[in-house]
């Protein structure tokens, strides 16, 4: 249960939020939100390579979805 309740608690958190965490009277642990930076549309450029004339992967797929 602790662990699941966690795991909410760390995917609810908002940029920059901050929750303690304590153990009696002292902090343990602390958690802050961090800010995700945004996507940049062509970021992903150059990075996948397909060779059209690579046709020898294909061979152990069934013809139906070739």
């Amino acid at each position: 249960m602790t662990r699941i309740r966690l795991l909410e608690l760390i995917a609810s958190l908002q940029p920059n939020e901050e929750v303690q965490i304590f153990s009696g009277d002292r902090t343990v642990a602390r958690l802050i939100g961090e800010l995700q930076p945004p996507r940049q549309p062509g970021s992903a450029i150059g990075t996948l390579t397909i060779f059209s004339e690579d046709e020898i992967h294909l061979e152990a797929l069934p013809t139906s979805l070739v």
